[in-house]
């Protein structure tokens, strides 16, 4: 089935899109509260490290040497990482309309999100994801992040499509924009109505 401006693919973010972030400022005040962590060092060894852990070229076990295990703690690393995974949880609504709309109008489906590997690895198949997603263009894969707007071309090259056929949608209005100013259609993803709308708008209504 074509669609009014031949859409045949979606981009899509996956923390705050599909998922509740992998590991969100609400995930690690959460993780402070329960093992009873230095807010301010945690948070500062955080946004020191995470960067480098999200494009690749730290693993999750060396994060945690750097932002919480610095000096011996009364509890285990595992402990900490299972805490890690168990913040996300799925969007089912969200992950159903792209399930949906690739039945659909067939088209391609693929993830461009920042993510440490663990952490994506996990994500991808507690959530099943690669049921439905094509490929996935993960900054720990291909090792630039978001706002960098060479994720988005290699991601336009592995796609092999025209950017006027492919929508991207972020819940982070700037990595919209830096996608945008490549050629693709953007949706900011404020709530599951607005998507469905903003997608309708475009000809992809399931």
């Amino acid at each position: 089935m074509k669609t009014s401006r031949s859409i045949s693919t979606i981009f899509t973010d996956v923390g705050g899109v599909l998922l509740t972030n992998g590991w969100g400022r609400s995930g690690r005040k959460k993780a402070i509260e329960v093992f009873n962590l230095d807010p301010v060092e945690t948070e500062e060894r955080h946004h020191l490290t995470f960067d480098t852990y999200e494009v690749g070229k730290l693993s999750l076990d060396e994060y945690l040497d750097r932002v919480v295990f610095y000096q011996e703690r009364n509890f285990s690393k595992d402990d900490f990482r299972g805490f890690m995974f168990e913040q996300s949880q799925p969007y089912p609504e969200m992950i159903e309309l792209l399930q949906l709309l690739k039945a659909k109008y067939n088209l391609k489906i693929a993830v461009v999100n920042n993510e440490g590997r663990e952490l994506n690895d996990y994500r991808i198949k507690k959530f099943n994801l690669h049921s439905f997603a094509d490929f996935f263009i993960s900054s720990s894969f291909v090792h630039f992040r978001k706002p960098d707007a060479d994720i988005f071309r290699i991601a336009v090259d592995v796609a092999q499509v025209a950017v006027n056929e492919i929508v991207y949608i972020d819940d982070r209005p700037l990595f919209v924009q830096v996608a945008e100013s490549l050629g693709l259609k953007g949706i900011v993803h404020t709530n599951y109505d607005n998507t469905v709308n903003e997608l309708k708008m475009i000809g992809l209504e399931y």
